[in-house]
């Protein structure tokens, strides 16, 4: 398979002197995240459930054999390749996890299917496992069928409610999570013949939205679809609310469902809608074990990277091998369905051959006071959804 760049000999000796050379009975998986910069708060989520899982993890394991994380702070793409180098040659990693922002994860990638080396990823942006690569693997759904899913059910709920949806609008930043996630969204309107009457991507990092709400407060838009990372989605939503343009929110994952959205928002959180990979209201338990260790609910990239955790060792621990070749393999094969994995919909984590999840798939929540709660598909919900204040039966 042709990938998108020779692999450097050097690199491969580093890689595959490390892999002769590794204990037998160490088990280092790396961790690329943005624990810095715009974007550290969701960093810092994903560290927390992995290390959550870690502790389930290596419970029963035996002093020799515990599993080790490694992480390596990574804020924006062009660092990526070099962090994945010095993983491997440096500390010895078999496998890598990460990095939440799509725009990494693709970076990162390239340099893992470079190197032979398996990552998972909960990122969304459908080029991930859209290139023919071998050793990536998403444990979410990706990105258009978000997109797909998050008009979808609106267009569910409002009918439930009462309201016929008629015209749309999409706010999206322009990196491959909001481009992809923002098609999917528009492709499904097109399909249901609904108008999408405004279309705008904007820059990530952007200052100053109020021409974007300008515009929304003339389009007689029935619904907004803000796709986006948290700052932009405060700003978003707060600009929103101060110029009381009071129109159903449903928000693009990412920003909008994390403890901090609220926190910033306050009354201005309630009742916003989000598309959603996963939530802690679905592993009881284990999120309240994470709210008495961390102080906060636990968040969807908690879930699903302490679950991608828990599938890359159970992938090693199935090869019975510090190969990474021999791990790839066993992540194809190992149906995981325990632990923080059943806090994804679908309760379990297992991938197709071009290593997308073949289980999961999206939900909505919804903020009701300092909790976010799962309210749609019904097979999923734990408390009925409310439509511009009033609750949908």
């Amino acid at each position: 398979m042709k990938t998108l760049f020779a692999v450097p000999a050097i690199a491969m000796a580093m890689s595959v002197a490390f892999v002769t050379n590794v204990n037998a009975e160490v088990l280092k998986i790396g961790a690329i995240f943005p624990l810095s910069g715009a974007n550290a708060q969701f960093g810092a989520n994903a560290r927390n459930g992995m290390e959550l899982a870690l502790e389930d993890i290596n419970k029963n394991r035996a002093a020799a054999d515990k599993v080790q994380l490694v992480f390596a702070d990574v804020p924006a793409p062009n660092g990526a390749a070099a962090a994945v180098q010095r993983l491997v040659s440096q500390d010895g990693v078999v496998g890598i996890i990460g990095s939440f922002v799509s725009s990494i994860t693709l970076a990162a990638s390239e340099a893992t299917e470079r190197l032979g080396i398996p990552m998972i990823t909960h990122s969304f942006a459908d080029q991930i496992t859209g290139r023919g690569y071998k050793y990536i693997f998403q444990v979410a759904p990706k990105a258009s069928t978000f997109g797909e899913k998050q008009f979808g059910y609106t267009l569910d709920l409002a009918k439930q409610a009462g309201t016929k949806i008629e015209r749309i609008a999409i706010f999206y930043e322009d990196t491959a999570y909001g481009t992809a996630q923002a098609d999917g969204i528009r492709k499904a309107a097109q399909k249901a013949g609904v108008e999408v009457v405004i279309d705008d991507a904007y820059p990530l990092g952007i200052t100053d939205v109020a021409p974007l709400i300008n515009k929304l407060r003339r389009s007689k838009a029935q619904v907004v679809f803000p796709v986006s990372y948290f700052n932009d989605g405060i700003l978003i939503i707060r600009t929103m609310k101060q110029q009381k343009v009071d129109l159903p929110i449903v928000g693009g994952a990412a920003g909008y469902i994390i403890p901090d959205f609220q926190k910033a928002l306050g009354p201005y959180a309630e009742d916003v809608f989000s598309i959603a990979p996963a939530n802690y209201d679905n592993v009881p338990e284990l999120a309240a074990r994470y709210k008495a260790k961390y102080g906060t609910f636990m968040a969807h990239e908690s879930i699903m990277y302490g679950a991608a955790l828990q599938h890359m060792v159970a992938a090693a621990d199935r090869a019975k091998s510090r190969d990474p070749a021999k791990i790839r393999d066993a992540i194809t094969q190992v149906r995981n369905c325990e632990g923080l994995a059943t806090g994804i919909p679908g309760g379990c984590t297992v991938f197709d051959a071009n290593g997308l999840t073949s289980s999961a798939y999206p939900i909505f929540v919804q903020w009701r006071g300092a909790d976010l709660v799962t309210v749609f598909p019904a097979s999923a919900a734990r408390q009925a959804p409310r439509w511009l204040g009033r609750e949908v039966k």
